[in-house]
């Protein structure tokens, strides 16, 4: 009983896809302005996105290499592990460990 409600949900999910696409195509071959905007909003996307792809291919490794700054401190060279002046503990103090 459960799979023919399967089925039957694939199949209407497959005929509006089409009933889409057909509706699609045929707006797609039209001389209609609508379409024509679509069609240059459209290839403008593409072109950026293919713009964006190949700029991140050559300048990507300098712009990671900008943001994660390499080293272990001081000028340019990222942040230390730890603050000097918050250390933690003071200098006479000992490290207090925990007992049960």
């Amino acid at each position: 009983m459960e799979e023919s409600w399967d089925f039957e949900f694939l199949s209407r999910m497959v005929d509006s896809l089409v009933s889409f696409l057909s509706e699609f195509v045929d707006d797609w071959l039209a001389n209609d302005m609508r379409v024509a905007v679509f069609k240059i909003l459209f290839s403008w996307l593409v072109i950026s996105l293919v713009a964006i792809h190949f700029a991140w291919k050559v300048y990507g490794n300098t712009v990671n290499d900008m943001y994660y700054r390499q080293g272990t401190g001081g000028q340019n060279g990222g942040t230390p592990d730890t603050a000097p002046h918050l250390s933690g503990c003071a200098a006479g103090d000992a490290k207090k460990t925990h007992r049960e």
